[in-house]
């Protein structure tokens, strides 16, 4: 190659950036088969773009150089499986559930029960077609009394592949496909994989602070940790995008997104905690995984032998050092303090007289008072004498061979 052709990278105003050659006596020729092309990662299409259309400007011209340039800077875009993965494990261990469930064994009356040991629980217990409560629990729900005194923090992973119903899985999964399959396109498996679990995690995490009763499943926490991710991927990179007008609509619905799914958050039997521990986390992680290089960037590994980059600009803008730094001791800082509290069996509610109202604002339609059944049970031989916690009425009951999903039964039927 000729040693005398250099390449100047320039930077017009706003997209026009392109590659131009300084000089050069003679077309370059085409690589030789012996020579290794160069790949780019797909966070470095800006490079490529300006070798694209350096090499567009030269074949205008008549010139071969051109292709030649874009065969050696070849585009490659990640092909989304992760996503893909999840969806199935999450559908995978729904299944995993109802099999484990099994309601015409452990239960008087089935929704469906034509479906066998699929069928679902009875709609008072269940409305959103899917396991006991019971089985959820045994499978890895989040228990925050397990988790602070049998030391089962575990739970606070499980309890994100896990879902209450058919229409849970439903719309999670949908949302998790609209979303993921996008953001693995543009940013990779590895860290839309982080974004996805650190994300759930903070959910669990926030939830536990504030909802210590029950059980809670779902992806939810960090469904919203992904458009979170999206939110402040927009911020960090404002300043690569040509098209303000475009991005400002995309960053104002985007925004308009979440309010919209924070505040059916609101309503009861919904865990919002979990929603806004997601998204918190995931907004911040955004700062950290999502950056990307600024417009003009050309790594030098990525320029072909033979050419010279004659000016270049860092590859991230000061401002989008400093977001990446804060992010990072503020996630650290808050996951760690989070989980120190928690385990001491600290409720948030009793330091923050107003937080409930985050997750539920009661109504005349509704009521925020918790619907969960839990009962005292004291064992008379072969009777069971059950004591609704809520309303304190108590019911005698002959033991035969019930088993803690019938148990669980009764007590719903007593505390209604």
């Amino acid at each position: 190659m000729d040693s005398r052709i250099e390449i100047k990278v320039t930077n017009p105003k706003k997209v026009d950036n392109v590659v131009h050659p300084k000089a050069a006596a003679s077309p370059a020729p085409s690589p030789s088969p012996s020579q290794p092309s160069v790949s780019s990662p797909s966070h470095d299409g800006q490079e490529r773009r300006l070798l694209e259309e350096e090499g567009q400007s030269h074949s205008r011209r008549g010139g071969q150089q051109g292709r030649r340039l874009m065969n050696v800077m070849p585009s490659k875009n990640w092909v989304p499986w992760l996503i893909p993965a999840f969806v199935f494990a999450n559908v995978l261990l729904f299944l995993i559930s109802m099999f484990i469930n099994n309601c015409p064994k452990n239960s008087v009356s089935c929704v469906a029960r034509f479906l066998g040991r699929f069928s679902f629980q009875p709609m008072k217990e269940n409305p959103l077609l899917g396991p006991s409560a019971a089985t959820l629990d045994k499978m890895g729900a989040l228990d925050v009394t397990k988790i602070v005194h049998e030391h089962q923090a575990w739970r606070m992973i499980t309890c994100i592949w896990l879902h209450a119903g058919v229409f849970h899985i439903l719309a999670n999964m949908l949302s998790l496909v609209l979303i993921g399959i996008r953001l693995e396109q543009e940013f990779g498996f590895v860290r839309i994989g982080l974004v996805y679990l650190i994300s759930g995690f903070g959910g669990s995490l926030m939830s536990s602070l504030f909802i210590q009763y029950g059980i809670s499943v779902g992806a939810s926490g960090a469904l919203f940790g992904l458009l979170g991710s999206m939110l402040s991927e927009l911020i960090t990179n404002w300043t690569i995008y040509a098209n303000k007008a475009c991005k400002l609509a995309a960053l104002l619905t985007l925004i308009f997104i979440i309010v919209i799914n924070l505040a059916m958050g609101l309503l009861p039997h919904v865990d919002n905690f979990a929603h806004i521990g997601g998204f918190l986390s995931g907004f911040l992680l955004g700062f950290v995984f999502l950056i990307r290089p600024q417009f003009g960037y050309v790594s030098k590994k990525h320029v072909p032998p033979g050419y010279i980059v004659a000016s270049s600009k860092p590859k991230h803008k000061p401002y989008q050092y400093v977001l990446w730094l804060v992010s990072l001791i503020l996630l650290i800082a808050g996951l760690t303090v989070g989980m120190i509290m928690l385990l001491r069996g600290v409720n948030l509610n009793d330091r923050c007289s107003w937080c409930h109202y985050l997750s539920c604002v009661p109504t005349k339609s509704w009521s925020c008072k918790s619907q969960q059944a839990y009962c005292e049970s004291i064992e008379y031989g072969n009777q069971l004498n059950l004591t609704c916690v809520s309303n304190g009425k108590t019911g005698n009951y002959s033991l035969s061979g019930e088993n803690s999903s019938q148990i669980q039964q009764l007590c719903y039927k007593l505390c209604s």
